[in-house]
């Protein structure tokens, strides 16, 4: 409430600032205080349209687009427009103003996005017909959220500001109750909260700001895929229950040289149990694990970080700080929770290899200390022994120290080493002694193979280092893969998902799936021409609109490249990326021929529809037909001579026969309409006092008993009489072959927020709540005593004429026992509902929906202001 009034507030302030300001349609809804409201504004005149005998006024698209002010005012975003208008929906004439250089201020109620209605629907018990896309809403470069309190908004309607008198206690009662407003206070609340939110996120990665802004908890845990990993999750769980609206993202780094007790199977089940506490799972490879954690949660703005106590043993902690402390120490203002668990000192960490090379630079450092420092001291040991020992002997001891300085630090320290002590043994042990003169070539051969076989050695356990290097990084790469296979196959969007697995995975700022366009075959000359391209999917920031701009562009075949912006990746993570891009082409693949199965889907239905119609025409038909023929045949006969009262009773089963055959083909003919959606409606005001008997009596002298109760105060109905009449014919009929006897039907009316409700009470045996929606399927008998009365189309029948009208038929439980059902109409006086005009477009607007879905897609320009 007060949208309007706060939007021509708006209205006045920008005029007031020179802007060119008109109004293009305001709904008043009768409020003195919103028409006043727009006081000197220039208004343009509405368009007349004519439907159905009735004259409704819309707005003028082409009157204010040859008007072409700075600033639109248009209310209603998610209005309905009268059958014959250029558009079904006012959003879509609003998107005609913005594609001209318009600006537009709408309105729009929370009840009304498309994400939320079944949400309303469970709160309010009421169906919302008209609905606007949530990614209308959100291209909005401005939202703006009028709140108010559910106690002001109830004084604000106790005073007569909304409705008038007499429609004031019902709809306190009713709709407007306290629980109802404050839910609905709530989804707007939050529903702003995630758009500030996205709006952050762009704004952060556009400025690149690293640092964490607390405006949401958003806590991470990591996880080591160890045993430990369930406590850590519940703990962090915990935490993130504190606060409302709080996050809960679990991560996993996988190292380039492995990761000591990563179980797959555990990280499984720890993922499914994040997800079942409502958070999200994630995965990233990182060399220094402390670093790749902490990028990940400056990256997702997180403001605490739950650890698990380090599995090392107290010897291997006096060595290492461990990832844990090191955390602490670099987490900033991240708040670090080291949280303690069964696995403490039970495991054992692998060295961190933090370079490219085979092995750590702490390793090559120790193997160069060894040769500085051990070859002197080896040097002066053997020379003390230079009497007892032969120089084979001398030769072997140097040899073992060059292969224990090769498994420490690699090749060069051993080559040093090699070397070194060949020229240690040739001073001090070869004679001429204390000279660098060979005098034997025996001598000379020995040392020139203890220099080769030294190398030799070095470099086989260099290139064993190498080997576990690589083999380590593939092993990481199949473990992302499977997690991204994981997460591709449970998700609904499979070919988003996969991207943002790629994006989240490299710490990229963008990833682009481009196709390139069917009218711009491949050209050699311009491989990178973005009018030759156009973007299938994208995740992350600014998108790229052709090979060439991203910092790395991999080519699946000659229709599809994905682009990557943000860093290059080293070579050796291409062949994972090139993995990511093949994934990537039969997740699109996979989503269009979902799309086609969604189109192909209502054919099956139709079919399906058309089978059981023909089962129905076979077997329910010829009851019927079967029993009038046969009447009539006896009455031809000449054979047989009839009394007067037999051959009226023969008249009467004919009669009676023909007339259920007439309303079965009937039904079956207003079902084949409905499906269609051609129906014919002649909407007109109707009042329930003059229906409700029609219907009675064309149920016959057993419908006599039907107690009904209709307040002489009650407003028209607005609705089609025949259509009108054929609903509450099923309904009451329904009720009359399910009451027992004695307990004939009720009928009562009421009136409520611009709608009136007829009830059709019975005290019969009722329907289980699971089976409510069964019984308005086609060609059911749920529950039928008489399997062989009708085709079970009279509630499926039913709703949907209640549908086409504007209204609704629910089922509810009678109190005592029995069935209740409640066919709600718009009411005559409530002109902004207009809902049998909004059930006729959204019928029109299922078979365009897939060419609007299309036309935004192709749109690419920037809203010239805001909307």
């Amino acid at each position: 409430m007060g949208k309007t009034f706060t939007m021509l507030e708006e209205a006045h302030r920008r005029k007031e600032r020179g802007t060119d300001v008109v109004v293009g349609f305001v709904q008043t809804h009768g409020r003195k205080h919103t028409a006043q409201m727009v006081g000197d504004l220039e208004v343009v005149p509405r368009k007349q349209m004519a439907y159905r005998g009735t004259t409704f006024e819309e707005m003028d698209v082409d009157a204010v687009l040859a008007r072409r002010p700075e600033v639109a005012i248009v209310d209603e975003l998610a209005h309905t427009n009268v059958p014959g208008s250029r558009n079904t929906k006012r959003w879509q004439d609003i998107q005609e103003l913005l594609d001209a250089g318009i600006t537009v201020l709408s309105t729009v109620n929370i009840q009304h996005l498309e994400s939320l209605n079944d949400v309303v629907q469970q709160i309010t018990g009421v169906v919302q017909h008209e609905t606007v896309p949530d990614e209308v809403v959100r291209r909005a470069e401005q939202v703006e959220l009028v709140d108010m309190t559910p106690e002001a908004l109830r004084r604000r309607m106790a005073h007569g500001n909304v409705y008038q008198a007499d429609k004031i206690d019902a709809a306190l009662g009713n709709y407007f109750r306290v629980g109802n407003l404050t839910a609905l206070r709530e989804l707007a609340l939050l529903w702003l909260a995630d758009k500030v939110d996205e709006q952050l996120d762009r704004y952060r990665a556009e400025h690149r700001i690293g640092g964490t802004w607390e405006t949401r908890e958003r806590v991470v845990v990591a996880l080591t895929g160890g045993p430990e990993g369930d406590t850590l999750i519940r703990r962090a769980a915990r935490i993130a229950a504190r606060s409302k609206g709080s996050e809960l993202l679990a991560v996993h780094v996988t190292r380039s040289d492995g990761l000591a007790g990563a179980d797959p199977a555990l990280l499984a089940r720890q993922r499914l149990l994040v997800e079942s506490l409502g958070g999200t799972y994630h995965q990233v490879i990182g060399a220094d694990v402390p670093h790749a954690l902490l990028d990940f949660a400056r990256g997702v703005n997180a403001t605490q970080l739950v650890l698990g106590a380090s599995r090392r043993g107290r010897l291997a902690q006096l060595f290492s700080t461990g990832i844990g402390v090191t955390t602490t120490a670099r987490s900033g203002p991240i708040d670090v929770h080291l949280v303690t668990h069964e696995q403490i000192g039970q495991g054992r960490r692998r060295p961190l290899l933090t370079g490219q090379a085979a092995l750590s630079r702490s390793r090559r450092i120790a193997g160069f200390a060894l040769a500085v420092f051990g070859l002197p001291l080896l040097t002066v040991v053997l020379a003390a022994l230079r009497g007892d020992l032969a120089l084979a002997s001398d030769i072997l001891f140097y040899l073992s120290w060059v292969i224990l300085v090769a498994l420490v630090g690699g090749l060069w320290p051993a080559v040093l080493t090699a070397l070194a002590g060949s020229l240690l043994l040739n001073y001090y042990f070869t004679s001429p002694i204390n000279t660098f003169t060979i005098a034997e070539t025996e001598n000379l051969l020995s040392l020139a193979v203890f220099v080769i076989v030294a190398v030799a050695v070095s470099a086989v356990v260099d290139t064993a280092a190498r080997r576990t290097r690589e083999a380590a990084h593939a092993s990481a790469d199949a473990s992302t893969l499977a997690t991204v296979a994981g997460s591709v196959l449970r998700g609904d969007r499979p070919l988003a998902a996969l991207l943002e697995r790629l994006r989240e995975t490299f710490g990229l700022e963008s990833v682009t799936l481009l196709e390139r366009r069917p009218d711009a075959p491949p050209s050699p000359d311009r491989p990178h021409d973005p009018n030759s391209w156009r973007i299938a999917a994208t995740v992350g920031g600014r998108p790229c609109a052709a090979p060439g701009e991203g910092a790395t562009d991999v080519p699946i075949d000659d229709d599809l490249a994905l682009v990557l912006r943000g860093h290059p990746l080293p070579a050796a993570d291409r062949r994972i990326v090139e993995a990511f891009a093949a994934q990537a082409a039969l997740a699109l693949r996979q989503e269009r021929l979902s799309e086609e199965a969604a189109t192909a889907r209502p054919l099956a239905e139709a079919d399906k529809m058309r089978t059981a119609l023909l089962a129905a025409v076979s077997h329910d038909l010829r009851t019927p037909l079967a029993s009038a023929k046969a009447a009539v045949t006896s009455l031809r006969s000449h054979d047989v001579d009839f009394s007067d009262e037999d051959r009226d009773e023969l008249l009467a089963a004919a009669d009676e026969s023909l007339d259920k055959l007439a309303r079965l083909v009937a039904n079956l003919l207003d079902m084949s309409r409905l499906q269609a959606g051609a129906l014919g409606l002649a909407l007109t005001e109707i009042g329930l006092e003059d229906a409700v008997p029609r219907a009675l009596d064309e149920l016959g002298p057993h419908a006599r008993a039907v107690r009904v109760r209709i307040p002489p105060e009650l407003p028209a109905a607005r609705a089609d009489p025949a259509l009108l009449e054929r609903v509450l014919v099923n309904v009451i009929g329904n009720a009359l072959r399910f009451s027992p006897a004695g307990q004939p039907p009720r009928i009562t009316a009421s009136e409520h927020a611009g709608t009136v409700q007829l009830r059709v009470i019975d005290q019969g045996p009722g329907i289980a709540e699971g089976a409510r929606e069964h019984m308005f399927q086609p060609f059911q008998r749920l529950g039928d005593r008489d399997n062989h009365n009708g085709v079970g189309l009279g509630l499926a029948l039913s709703r949907g004429l209640a549908e086409a009208m504007g209204g609704s038929l629910v089922p509810d439980t009678t109190p005592g026992g029995g069935l209740t059902m409640i066919l709600t109409l718009p009411s005559a006086d409530a002109r902004q509902d207009l809902a049998a005009e909004a059930a006729a477009a959204a019928r029109v607007a299922e078979t365009t929906d897939r060419a609007i879905v299309q036309r935004l897609r192709r749109r690419t320009t920037t809203k010239p202001e805001a909307t």
